[in-house]
């Protein structure tokens, strides 16, 4: 049996059909990239103080009804209490002067039991103000962002095992109209648990039109084309998405505006259906051969190329048994392929909760939390194109390892920068920012060129199931600066660093065609792991790579 980039040579790399598809699907991610941190803006808090009712209050002690907090060693209102406004009125009608006649720090404080004023410096609402995330309802607002990762990792999970069933572009499109239409409901949320829900879902179907489509256009396209695709063209498609989003949020600062602007887009795909075709791979998989060569002789036709007579010739659904049936048991049944899987989920775990972590992080690189935002998705560019020059002429091992030690390695370096010279802590932070992207994105290659065709959209689904209880994480790792200001670059580093070392235990697939079954992966040799191989295959000399 050929390999398949072999049968379908004939159509070459960049003809018209693989050019509709890579721009389709690139344009596809552009939703994706726009709504991924709209959690940044929706659920910015703005400034805040307890809400003073319309008393007749002297202009001094209204002014002085708020107590003054040091807050990392600067002075300002409390957010969370106020003097006792009985009091305060009290000594306002007897004409008392706040400071001179009366002690303030005698005085007792309450709660802001009248609820909140907010500052409309920048934003007119957002989730916060609509709904009063602060004080004692603080924690709702990570778990907001929480609620949306944790959609990512249920679709991360179910979407892989539904498309390896049901096929790419069913998943693919049904999933962006999931994504559009919860993106439009939650603009009319009545109240945080019903928004919460509705985000969950949006997260749900985000991941998994993001991880269809890109499985969808790796499958479709050969050679170095899959290359700049995988590593590049989807990514740049997200990336735009993600620079968009401040300028749509900069004008739309009123968080139903904004939500309602990111979902409208999701409408405009509709006519895509019609032009991005199944992954004749997946098809092959399942047996449907004639479907397969249906597609491949419209791509001919399209690119006006001649098609062989027979094009999988002695093709087989695949050479498991084929009563075996293959689902995420198969990626941990076999020592090799287990090896593989646990090593990447711990990769996929510590660059997952580094992106998201550093890019929620984002309203603290600068006062304007929209040029903050602007910086943050400007530094995905050279990151991909980086990721794009290293799966392109250096072995995928290599660069996953020098990508870790690098990030991780700028990370614990923040904590050394003098409070003098904080455009270096910034700028340490936007290099591993830069690189953990970069990782991230190559990852998405590595794994979809080590598992065969038939497990690969379940592979990259549970590695990415993996990665999100990283980025649910992410929000109340920010919060460990509370306790120790460098204690999240600290944790971040180190899961860099140890997965660096874990990733030498994996298999190189540089160079190689993608594998088509079980058999196939398993002859891929790789270093063997201690932690993971059991005793009876331990042996006192590792067996390196052969070639990278």
């Amino acid at each position: 049996m050929k390999d398949y980039d072999e049968s379908t040579a004939f159509l070459g790399q960049w003809g018209r059909f693989q050019q509709v598809v890579f721009f389709l699907l690139c344009a596809s991610i552009v939703p994706n990239g726009l709504g991924a941190f709209s959690v940044v803006f929706l659920t910015d808090i703005p400034r805040h103080h307890c809400l003073i009712p319309e008393e007749n209050l002297t202009q001094d002690w209204r002014d002085a009804i708020i107590p003054i907090e040091v807050v990392n060693g600067k002075r300002e209102q409390s957010r969370c209490s106020r003097y006792r406004l009985d009091v305060v009125r009290n000594l306002s009608a007897q004409g008392f002067i706040p400071g001179r006649d009366v002690n303030l720090t005698d005085l007792e404080q309450e709660g802001c039991v009248d609820g909140w004023s907010y500052s409309k410096d920048i934003y007119q609402s957002t989730l916060v103000s609509e709904f009063d995330l602060v004080c004692s309802d603080q924690w709702k607002q990570p778990f907001t962002a929480t609620a949306c990762f944790l959609g990512y990792l249920v679709g991360s999970f179910i979407s892989g095992q539904l498309s390896d069933r049901v096929g790419r572009k069913p998943v693919f499109f049904t999933t962006m109209a999931v994504q559009t239409t919860f993106s439009f409901c939650q603009a009319f949320s009545p109240s945080w648990t019903v928004f919460t829900i509705l985000i969950f879902f949006n997260g749900f179907g985000h991941i998994s039109n993001y991880v269809s489509g890109f499985v969808l256009g790796t499958e479709i396209l050969t050679g170095d084309v899959r290359v700049i695709f995988s590593s590049m063209g989807v990514c740049m498609g997200y990336a735009i998405g993600y620079m968009i989003l401040p300028l749509v949020a900069f004008f739309l600062r009123d968080w139903k505006s904004l939500l309602l602007a990111i979902s409208l887009p999701g409408v405009l795909y509709i006519p895509f259906w019609w032009f991005i075709p199944e992954s004749p791979r997946w098809l092959l998989s399942q047996g449907r051969v004639e479907e397969a060569e249906a597609i491949v002789r419209k791509a001919a036709k399209t690119n006006r190329v001649e098609a062989p007579t027979v094009i999988f010739k002695d093709y087989s659904a695949h050479d498991d048994d084929p009563q075996e049936h293959l689902n995420v048991i198969s990626l941990v049944k076999t020592q090799s392929v287990r090896s593989t899987t646990v090593i990447l989920c711990l990769v996929w775990f510590s660059l997952s909760i580094g992106y998201y972590g550093l890019s929620l992080n984002t309203s603290r690189l600068h006062a304007d939390p929209y040029i903050s935002c602007f910086l943050s998705a400007a530094a995905e560019v050279p990151a991909y194109m980086s990721c794009w020059l290293a799966l392109k002429y250096f072995p995928r091992r290599l660069s996953v390892i020098f990508i870790l030690l690098l990030g991780g390695a700028s990370l614990f370096l923040i904590q050394l920068v003098p409070e003098t010279l904080s455009e270096l802590a910034v700028a340490l932070e936007m290099l591993g920012k830069l690189v953990i992207t970069s990782g991230t994105s190559l990852m998405y290659a590595y794994t979809a060129e080590l598992y065969p065709t038939v497990l690969r959209n379940t592979a990259e689904g549970v590695c990415i199931t993996v990665s999100r209880i990283g980025s649910c994480l992410a929000p109340f790792l920010l919060q460990l600066r509370e306790s120790f200001e460098y204690l999240p670059y600290i944790i971040l580093g180190t899961l860099a660093v140890v997965s660096a070392f874990a990733a030498l235990y994996l298999p190189e697939s540089f160079g190689k065609p993608l594998p088509q079954t079980i058999q196939q992966m398993q002859k891929r040799e790789s270093m063997k792991c201690p932690c993971i191989t059991r005793k009876e295959h331990l042996k006192p000399v590792v067996h390196l790579e052969s070639r990278l």
